[in-house]
């Protein structure tokens, strides 16, 4: 009981920001895993009856032009659009360790040679780098994961280089360097860990970002292609119903303002705490 009363404590002290991000973000995660193995429905099933169904007891966000249920497939739809957004920042957050760490830790010629590429990246819009890549690798889920990630990798790498400037003259590092630790020993072991925690929040506000972008693609017909679901996609489609069955809409597109909301709230609430 008293380390029940002890964490409640604790959770009660947190930035409120950060409390109510991470209760969005968590009920986004029970449903989206709770989609994976079992939804209401077959989210690819039609039923012609059920042709733009109202919302109701046997159908929470009622069905859309096709007659598929909307909650299923918005359960669906969040989970390719979670598996999407954690590939993306997956490979954006690990080339941005990757050239930064060198960049931050090194310095001189190498510094400028990376940054310099770096800014010409970050010249770019995100999405419109990654509408740059598609157009070279395909759609598909797969290509979009590639595509935005490589788009993603220059903000995480500015980030991870002024940490590793900030971090490289400290103590702790120099005295690793005179019992004679090796570079990768010292950017790897030594200094990285102390980054986690601005790096936390940027991930999950790249998280926010890359849900987001998935969405836009998809709403653009040029991101995750039938018969998988995407909640942007499903927005798209929506729209031509937009006076005829609101709900639709309105349910999609709540869902994903949620999900929005959620990540980035934790973001900036974990950055003010940091």
């Amino acid at each position: 009981m008293g380390k029940l009363t002890a964490r409640l404590e604790e959770w009660k002290k947190k930035p409120f920001l950060l409390r109510i991000g991470l209760i969005m973000t968590g009920i986004s995660i029970f449903f989206i895993f709770v989609g994976i193995f079992v939804t209401p429905y077959d989210p690819e099933a039609m039923d012609a009856s059920s042709k733009l169904a109202g919302i109701s007891f046997k159908h929470i966000m009622g069905c859309d032009n096709f007659g598929r249920d909307v909650f299923s497939r918005v359960l669906k739809g969040s989970a390719t659009t979670l598996f999407i957004a954690t590939g993306t920042i997956g490979i954006g957050i690990t080339g941005g360790i990757l050239i930064g760490a060198f960049a931050g830790y090194f310095g001189g010629v190498l510094d400028e040679l990376l940054m310099r590429i770096n800014d010409a990246a970050l010249a770019f819009p995100s999405v419109l780098l990654a509408l740059v890549l598609i157009s070279l690798f395909g759609t598909g889920k797969y290509q979009i994961i590639l595509s935005m990630g490589i788009a993603f990798i220059p903000s995480f790498a500015r980030i991870v280089r002024g940490e590793f400037i900030r971090y490289r003259e400290m103590d702790y590092v120099q005295q690793a360097k005179l019992i004679g630790a090796g570079s990768f020993r010292i950017m790897f072991v030594h200094i990285l860990p102390n980054t986690f925690r601005v790096l936390v929040s940027s991930i999950l506000i790249g998280f926010n970002n890359a849900v987001l972008a998935e969405a836009g693609l998809s709403f653009l017909g040029i991101g995750v292609q039938p018969p998988d679901a995407s909640l942007g996609r499903m927005l798209s489609e929506a729209q031509a119903y937009l006076f005829s069955r609101p709900g639709y809409a309105l349910c999609v597109g709540g869902t994903l303002i949620f999900i929005i909301l959620g990540f980035s709230f934790s973001g900036e609430g974990i950055g003010r705490k940091v």
